[in-house]
């Protein structure tokens, strides 16, 4: 095993608080929940109740603290990214994100899922880089062995998380820094060349990307921007929005399992990607808050037909 060649840990003593108070229900874990890659992710922790996040900020690195308050919802950070993390931290629990014009009435497993989730909102981290960098890792391969890359680079070539955050958390690169990854890195990671080369051309561009934030919660705009760049297509952009801009209408088109999810939710069978849009279209500018209500409902496809092989792709 290669040594770690992680950076000394960032002073981190001075915090940075906030409190919001979001007028509602707001249930922290679910809606971070996106945020996570996977189970030993470096960048994300559950404590007891509290949720503790590595972000890279425009600022630089930071630890983020975030647990309910009864009402409020209080937000502590450190780093050099404190005070940017702290401003923009009711954001990533749903501020700005407005559910009062969802209709679900007519379809009793959505009226449902809406019930027993009323806490659930869509966060918005805006950082567009920090979240399109994993999207890329995730294209066409397993979900597990994304995250296995995921964690090797973050422990390879991030900043450990300062202040108090929990043992062993690391903000990710930042796109300078994903820029000097060496291809032999990638390759150890099972990342072949073409992602590579994808995340290389994105962090290139990072800063006309992180303008995308100035065009409001996605839409088709974003998608096209994001898109500009070869190598990311209508996938990797929507689980980017979704994330970086807080897009309540951008479905994962082109995901292996949410149309499957969404056609059985539904109607009792799996569907394509047009089904699941068609299925959709009834909600139509809340179609991602729909995805969220039945991903986050306890509701699973039948375990039946092929599974996805991992690829590895070390050894080509």
């Amino acid at each position: 095993m290669p040594q770690v060649r992680l950076a000394p840990r960032p002073s981190g003593d001075v915090r940075h608080d906030t409190v919001w108070r979001p007028g509602g229900p707001v249930d922290v874990r679910a809606t971070l929940r996106p945020l996570q890659r996977g189970s030993g992710d470096p960048a994300f922790r559950v404590v007891g109740s509290d949720v503790w996040l590595a972000l890279r900020t425009p600022e630089g690195p930071a630890s983020v603290a975030v647990r309910q308050a009864g009402d409020t919802i209080a937000i502590s950070a450190w780093g050099d990214g404190a005070a940017w993390a702290v401003q923009h931290g009711p954001d990533l629990v749903g501020r700005g994100d407005d559910w009062s014009d969802l209709d679900v009435s007519a379809d009793a497993f959505l009226r449902d899922a809406l019930h027993r989730q009323p806490g659930l909102r869509l966060c918005r981290t805006n950082t567009v880089v920090a979240m399109l960098v994993p999207a890329i890792l995730e294209q066409k391969v397993t979900s597990r062995q994304a995250w296995g890359a995921w964690r090797y680079l973050l422990r390879r070539y991030g900043t450990p998380a300062p202040g108090p955050a929990p043992e062993g958390m690391i903000v990710p690169p930042t796109p300078a820094e994903w820029a000097r990854v060496p291809s032999w890195e990638w390759h150890r990671a099972g990342i072949e060349p073409g992602r590579s080369a994808t995340v290389m051309r994105a962090v290139k561009v990072a800063p006309a990307l992180e303008r995308t934030l100035t065009l409001g919660r996605g839409g088709a705009v974003v998608s096209a921007r994001l898109q500009s760049v070869p190598g990311i297509g209508k996938w990797t952009a929507a689980e980017t929005a979704q994330r970086a801009h807080g897009d309540p209408d951008a479905p994962s088109v082109g995901d292996y399992h949410v149309p499957a999810l969404v056609g059985w939710a539904l109607t009792g069978g799996p569907v394509d990607d047009d089904g699941m849009l068609e299925l959709l279209e009834p909600w139509r500018g809340h179609r991602e808050r729909i995805v969220r209500l039945i991903g986050g409902s306890g509701f699973r496809k039948p375990a039946f037909g092929p599974r996805m092989t991992i690829q590895d792709h070390r050894g080509h």
